[in-house]
């Protein structure tokens, strides 16, 4: 069975994990298989979406890691998964699921993955984006009124309570696990480069380690 190489690839809250694993994704194509932490999030179909707004969604328990670790560990021994949703709209797991396939490159893609011990003992390679906090502030609260219908206030209160806390907690301390550390996250064109230069050399079968 052919090995599968799983790259991990973290950093804190916008600072271009996405940017980046999207560039990758439509340049190798069907060639490289992505899951995300965030589809990962708990259900909690037992709580108002009141509560389920006030949850904090940056801390890992938030995640179901274990299920992830198993996906992971599936599509490594050449098995297909059906990968949870996640519904930012309700702050709950969706019903439907997307079929994932093995594929010989796994990217893997969140803030606290490399938080994770488990999912760290997986990756062959360790990424962390590091991003200018002010940056990834003004970077997050466009993106949460675009894609998610928040408010500025709503963003801000968030940021202050969890999302600011639970990086300089676990984030940014996961940071040390990282073989490669990427400044300026998708606006890194050399990184990007050199990792896209790194991943067809796996796929070409030149896989030195």
């Amino acid at each position: 069975m052919e090995r599968t190489y799983v790259i991990g690839v973290a950093g804190g809250t916008a600072s271009g994990k996405t940017t980046i694993v999207k560039i990758i994704k439509e340049y190798f194509g069907e060639d490289i298989a992505l899951i995300g932490h965030d589809c990962y999030y708990k259900a909690h179909d037992d709580m108002p979406f009141a509560e389920r707004e006030k949850l904090n969604y940056d801390h890992p328990a938030s995640f179901d890691t274990e299920r992830m670790v198993r996906d992971v560990l599936a599509l490594k021994a050449g098995k297909t998964i059906e990968r949870p949703v996640y519904d930012y709209n309700v702050h709950n797991r969706a019903k439907e699921t997307v079929t994932v396939e093995p594929k010989k490159i796994l990217m893997l893609e969140g803030i606290l993955i490399l938080e994770s011990e488990a999912l760290r003992e997986l990756m062959d390679l360790k990424i962390f984006v590091d991003t200018d906090a002010d940056e990834r502030l003004m970077r997050r609260i466009t993106r949460d009124m675009a894609e998610r219908g928040r408010s500025v206030e709503s963003v801000l209160r968030q940021y202050r309570t969890t999302v600011k806390p639970m990086h300089e907690q676990f984030v940014e301390p996961s940071k040390k696990h990282a073989d490669l550390i990427i400044p300026r996250g998708g606006k890194n064109n050399v990184a990007i480069a050199i990792l896209k230069n790194y991943l067809k050399k796996i796929l070409d079968g030149d896989e030195t380690e």
